[in-house]
């Protein structure tokens, strides 16, 4: 019963053009995880809140993303699903295996899960219940509001659909021998001073961003990538902070195109797992452009780690990102970028503090998404 149930959404899923999954797995939907893992391309996360960011992306470069999470982990979704993917009015279907509700033997479960209804509900998001084979096909209707009306459909997948038992039988593919050695030398930490601002930096590297599709981290870089290089392939976020490497990997997967993300120090150490997901899925047409100045600089300047203890080129290197480059003067920032081969490509570039008096992004969200869409349809 729990493979024809499992095979049952994986058809319904297809029919409505589902090509694409981020997925974090849970017990109770093994064998659905399974089959979305061999019958859609898919990408597993390191958190759920960044498979908002990659699905975010993905939809604007034309796929149709969904994502199976368990609720536990829908908790951890909520800013990025109100401030990224409502705000912007993208489709996103949510599958999700609903803890806490029916024979649980984790009391953690029961807290979220009971309440997941409510908590959707409360932050305007559909939901649909499935409890037994005759809910099945609400996917169907699911799947298509959430296209039709460019709206969240969270489905929640109720253990009692898979009858008897859970499947916990390791059926996937044998577990390679050896994993990939990323580095072999550990590299020492490179003794460099920040010469430019922010700002200046983005003026340097305005050339290397022409025609590119830009994903630009929130708050003052926006503005300053605004009035130094607007095009219409910028993104400009306006919240989600820590998602602007994960809507860049999700562009780059389902377009030819070079996808730059403008992230920031703050950003990332918010969100470093999207690194170690950047590395796995490997897309050569993708750059980070980690400009840190140690502060959370939109925000008034406070301290970051990077300020202390954290160098960021080691830690993409540690992630597993092969292609890291360091760099701070205006010489080296234009050699590197201008000798970028395919990636992905992690460049740090240290900077000092300080924001540029420049005018709000005078765009909505739906103008920055319509305009990127256009974009990448070229």
């Amino acid at each position: 019963m729990i493979f024809e149930t499992s095979k049952k959404i994986i058809e319904i899923l297809q029919e409505v053009g589902a090509n694409f999954f981020t997925t974090l797995p849970c017990g109770k939907v093994k064998q659905l995880y399974d089959l979305v893992t061999k019958n859609f391309r898919h990408i597993p996360l390191s958190r759920e809140e960044e498979g908002v960011g990659i699905c975010a992306g993905a939809y604007l470069a034309g796929a149709k993303p969904a994502m199976l999470v368990q609720s536990s982990g829908t908790g951890n979704m909520i800013n990025a699903l109100c401030s990224l993917t409502k705000t912007y009015q993208m489709p996103l279907l949510i599958l999700v295996s609903w803890r806490g509700v029916y024979k649980d033997k984790i009391p953690a479960q029961a807290p979220l899960g009971k309440n997941l209804p409510k908590i959707l509900s409360a932050i305007n998001i559909s939901y649909s219940v499935i409890e037994d084979q005759n809910d099945i096909p609400h996917i169907r209707e699911a799947a298509r509001e959430a296209c039709q009306n460019n709206v969240i459909h969270a489905v929640l997948l109720n253990p009692i659909i898979w009858g008897k038992g859970v499947d916990t039988s390791n059926n996937q593919a044998a577990v390679r021998e050896e994993r990939k050695r990323f580095y072999s030398e550990r590299r020492e930490k490179k003794s460099l001073k920040p010469f430019l601002t922010r700002f200046e930096i983005l003026k340097v590297a305005a050339s290397y961003l022409e025609g590119k599709i830009v994903v630009c981290n929130l708050g003052t870089p926006c503005k300053e990538l605004y009035s130094i290089k607007h095009q219409e392939s910028n993104f400009y976020m306006l919240g989600s902070m820590g998602l602007a490497s994960s809507i860049g990997l999700g562009m780059s997967l389902f377009t030819s195109k070079n996808v730059v993300v403008i992230d920031g120090d703050g950003s990332l150490l918010a969100n470093l797992g999207t690194l170690s997901t950047i590395a796995l899925a490997k897309p050569e047409n993708l750059t980070i452009l980690a400009v840190d100045n140690g502060v959370h600089g939109t925000t008034g300047n406070q301290p970051t780690a990077t300020s202390f203890c954290v160098d960021l080129e080691l830690t993409a290197r540690g992630l597993g990102l092969e292609k890291t480059y360091k760099v701070a003067s205006q010489k080296d920032i234009s050699t590197v970028l201008q000798g970028l081969d395919d990636g992905p490509n992690f460049v740090h570039i240290l900077a000092k503090p300080g924001n540029a008096n420049v005018p709000d992004v005078p765009l909505s969200p739906l103008e920055i998404k319509r305009n990127v869409v256009e974009a990448l349809k070229k």
